[in-house]
Formats: C-alpha cells, sequence, structure tokens
C-alpha cells in the first residue's frame, strides 16, 4: 500500500514542464529561428542576383539569335519585346524568326524591367566598354542605378 501511494505521487509531481522550462525552451527555439532567417535572407539575396545574372544571359543569347537573322539588334525603342513579337517600327526587320524567347521578356527578381540599351540608337554608358554593341542592366534590390551589396547593380559586361 506504501509503494502505491509513493508512484501515486511520483506522477502527481512530473506531470509535465514547468512554465519556467517551457519559456526556457521557447527562447531557444527563437533564438535558432532568428539565426536561420538571417542565412536564408542572405541565401535568397544572392539566389536573386544569381537569377537575374541568368536572365541577362538568356536574353544575350537571344539578341545574339536576333542579330544572326536580322543582321541588326534591336533598336532601344524595340528593346526586350522585339524577342517575343516582331517589331513594327523602324527598322522593321525582314528576316525576323521568332520568337526568340520561350516566353515574354519578364522583369528582374525585384520586379523592375531590364534596362536594354542599343548601342546603334543609344549613347551607352560611358564605362561600358566601346565593343559592345548593346547593354543589359538589372538595377538590383534597390532599384536604381549604382549601389552595393544586394542593391549592387547586375551588368551584362561584367
Amino acid at each position: 500500500m506504501k509503494e502505491l501511494k509513493n508512484v501515486r505521487e511520483k506522477e502527481k509531481t512530473s506531470e509535465g514542464f514547468s512554465f519556467v522550462e517551457t519559456m526556457a525552451v521557447m527562447a531557444i527555439f527563437a533564438v535558432l529561428a532568428m539565426g536561420t532567417s538571417v542565412s536564408g535572407a542572405k541565401i535568397i539575396a544572392k539566389a536573386k542576383q544569381i537569377s537575374a545574372r541568368n536572365q541577362i544571359q538568356q536574353y544575350y543569347s537571344a539578341l545574339q539569335s536576333y542579330f544572326l537573322d536580322c543582321g541588326c539588334y534591336p533598336t532601344s525603342q524595340q528593346g526586350l519585346q522585339a524577342l517575343w513579337e516582331e517589331p513594327v517600327s523602324f527598322p522593321v526587320p525582314e528576316n525576323w524568326n521568332g520568337p526568340y524567347l520561350e516566353h515574354k521578356p519578364t522583369p528582374d527578381p525585384w520586379g523592375t524591367d531590364f534596362e536594354y540599351i542599343s548601342a546603334e540608337s543609344s549613347t551607352l554608358p560611358p564605362e561600358v566598354p566601346a565593343n559592345l554593341p548593346f547593354v543589359l542592366m538589372s538595377f538590383g534590390a534597390d532599384k536604381k542605378e549604382g549601389g552595393d551589396g544586394n542593391a549592387k547593380d547586375i551588368l551584362s559586361w561584367q
């Protein structure tokens, strides 16, 4: 009988975690979650930069195919849309054989349209090497020219 009473008393005292123990575990989880969220944000930022660079490479390849068919690159006015739909503005290419992309040109990972500037129709920025027929740019996370880190511009000539 005495043994049964001792077992019941032990059961009452070990029914679960105390409030302090629960709060300590929650604090540990919060610290771990903050660490993974910071790491996750860095990984996402890097993935967006890589995605923008990959998109520029796809547009670059499509522009090369356009040039082979048409004998020139789209003007700045025609833009990347000329890779998807045949241009109707001057100069209208005679041998357009597109579309040169699988889908319409999409914005960069930050939601801003890529900047396309043709050397024939516009003045290229001064930092661009002189022999390039066009440039493609993404302005990064800050969506404006210049910047460092996540806001760094992604440029086709770099």
